[in-house]
């Protein structure tokens, strides 16, 4: 969610609400404080959201590619992995007595959300079938096995996203999708293990399960709405068994984690928005945008300022640009109008070629106009797994095409299968206790340290361990000291 998107997706809402999109705000640009923050990883100048997300969730940035685990390791090293763990603020918060939850549009072992409670030297070890035997023999879990037998304070409270086939064998067949089998190989049925392992909890797999619960009554929540990652909100009304959205997810994470009067540390991801942009697809991007200021805004309104800090960021930017002398009012998906002297009578600009161009487009991915084996010259739409590709003849007439079409992808300057991060720095908004630090130009693993101070039992337990001086946690607490004593 870089600030490129920020911009567009505030328009974009704007206008969706047929109003001035230029003055909207989407809901956590309310929020009083700000920052930006640095997300480059210990060996990236461009990071992924493995390294971001453990810098965030840690305290302690990381290598690329790699969940909850320090820079000593190598990628893909299990057993040094395996000495380098770094304790979450999800486990620290179970620890302290809070209830904790997870919240994602993408697979729960996904990148993002599995830096929360699990710890791999290689992201893609999501399920068994991924790690290899070498990981296997040294003992290294894959990151559902880890999110199921999470055993700090009595366990993750909510999970809910997409990823059902990576806790399912491969002989179960997905309740919603015939073809989509489970894909773990060593037989285990983990969504079973979970329920053994909770049994006042509830599992769902559908949005009107999850609606009909008595989530005020709920101890333990499990939500696997898809066999891979959710529907982009664009597409989820047309889900046959019906998907929650994150404002649905939201809401019902807060009902079950409100019941703990010590409190709750809760995460949210709307992780399609960084889907959508690698695949140039401007539209969806933006709609998953205002879907996370929609979650956002449902938190603000089932929580008190004083009491709970709300803090919005994101993991990486991406290449979308924000271009053009585009008139006021101008359709933030649409071509370019008015404010160049090469404008022709339909109001047009035109470039150096005499060709219309986007206001948002990105440096580069699969939208560029070269011919594919998918897709002849030109524009491109969704779907676009670029694989073989021409070079482009010039670029490509869009006077007569559709570029606010939800599949029309924008044009990329070179061609990649998949559009990649962006370098440059993201935005930080926050409110509620400890947010007025939240200011200037921050290092991506400061937002740790702002999460944990803001949580006096938290802070208590940090400094019960003997990591604090003077009442503040000036050490990242051994993940050891978090677990059971055996």
């Amino acid at each position: 969610m870089s600030l490129p998107t920020v911009a567009a997706a505030r328009i974009f809402e704007g206008q969706s609400r047929q109003q001035p999109g230029e003055e909207n705000q989407l809901s956590f640009e309310r929020f009083p404080y700000t920052a930006l923050s640095r997300t480059y990883n210990t060996d990236s100048q461009t990071p992924d959201s493995a390294g971001t997300m453990t810098a965030m969730i840690t305290g302690a940035k990381t290598r690329i590619g790699m969940l909850s685990v320090g820079q000593e390791a190598r990628r893909g090293d299990c057993a040094a992995g395996k000495k380098t763990p770094l304790a979450t603020a999800v486990e620290i918060a179970e620890a302290a007595g809070l209830s904790t939850g997870v919240v994602t549009t993408t697979r729960l072992t996904h990148a993002t959300p599995g830096a929360t409670y699990g710890h791999v030297s290689e992201r893609n070890w999501e399920n068994d079938v991924e790690m290899p035997a070498d990981a296997k023999a040294a003992g290294c879990l894959d990151l559902a096995r880890q999110l199921v037998g999470f055993d700090i304070g009595n366990g993750i409270e909510v999970a809910m996203g997409g990823g059902r086939s990576q806790f399912l064998p491969a002989e179960t067949e997905d309740p919603e999708r015939a073809r989509d089998n489970g894909v773990r190989l060593d037989g285990r049925n983990l969504i079973e293990e979970w329920q053994q392992r909770h049994p006042d909890g509830r599992y769902v797999w559908n949005g009107k399960q999850l609606a009909a619960l008595d989530l005020a009554h709920t101890a333990h929540l499990l939500g696997l709405f898809e066999p891979d990652h959710m529907n982009y909100e664009h597409d989820r009304r047309k889900d046959a068994a019906g998907e929650p959205s994150l404002t649905e997810m939201t809401r019902a994470a807060i009902t079950v984690l409100q019941q703990n009067p010590k409190g709750f540390f809760l995460v949210v991801e709307s992780g399609r928005i960084d889907h959508a942009h690698h695949a140039s697809n401007a539209y969806r991007a933006l709609t998953e945008t205002i879907s996370l200021s929609d979650a956002v805004r449902a938190a603000t309104e089932m929580t008190d300022e004083a009491d709970t800090l709300i803090l919005v960021t994101a993991d990486h930017s991406h290449t979308m640009s924000f271009v053009g002398y585009p008139q006021r009012g101008n359709p933030i998906l649409g071509k370019v109008t008015g404010g160049a002297s090469e404008d022709d009578a339909a109001g047009l600009a035109r470039d150096k070629l005499g060709l219309p161009f986007t206001t948002l487009n990105y440096t580069n991915g699969p939208g560029y106009a070269g011919a594919s084996s998918q897709q002849p010259a030109g524009p491109k739409h969704a779907p676009h797994t670029l694989s073989m590709v021409e070079p482009a003849i010039g670029r490509p007439d869009l006077t007569n095409v559709d570029t606010q079409d939800p599949d029309y992808l924008q044009e990329s300057m070179w061609p990649l299968s998949s559009e990649t991060h962006g370098g440059d720095d993201v935005g930080v908004w926050a409110r509620g206790p400890g947010s007025a630090a939240v200011r200037g130009s921050i290092e991506q693993n400061t937002i740790f340290h702002l999460l944990v101070q803001s949580q006096p039992t938290m802070v208590k337990l940090l400094c019960d361990l003997g990591d604090c001086e003077n009442g503040v946690p000036v050490k990242l607490p051994a993940l050891g000291s978090l677990r059971p004593k055996k």
